[in-house]
């Protein structure tokens, strides 16, 4: 399976493909939405995007923290892709990219069912079980130097 990896501009078409699968991957199961301030907090971030044959069928964002950190977050791959490996090229992609502009830790919010998916590509849990959106999360961070 060829995979094309790419960095999503804000407000592009692309960029409503993302938030669209986003949206079904992450929030519709929970019956949440995005608010439009939510979304253009987004302005800042970095976004990256998986794509087949030119469709979009895995994203993720980046959000620059302080002191050499940068969050990853609201990773997403299309339901019937999942399992193919694409969740684990797009983490790898993207910490590259954060490598390339200086940051040194990558951190994410994992949700409970993911975090066996990031022990595997070498992220640390670094806090107790907490509640976010709903769902039982910890915090992962993971050392790009």
């Amino acid at each position: 399976m060829q995979i094309e990896l790419k960095e999503i501009g804000y407000g592009s078409e692309t960029y409503n493909a993302e938030i669209a699968l986003r949206f079904e991957v992450l929030r519709k199961p929970l019956n949440l939405t995005y608010t439009k301030e939510q979304l253009a907090e987004e302005y800042t971030q970095y976004r990256f995007g998986a794509f087949q044959d030119g469709s979009l069928i895995g994203c993720l964002l980046l959000k620059p923290l302080e002191n050499g950190i940068i969050q990853m977050r609201q990773a997403a791959v299309a339901n019937a892709m999942q399992g193919k490996g694409i969740g684990r090229q797009l983490v790898q992609y993207a910490e590259e990219f954060a490598k390339e502009k200086g940051f040194t830790t990558m951190m994410l919010h994992a949700r409970e069912y993911a975090i066996p998916f990031y022990v595997k590509s070498g992220y640390r849990v670094i806090s107790e079980l907490y509640t976010e959106v709903g769902l039982p999360h910890r915090t992962m961070s993971k050392d790009l130097v």
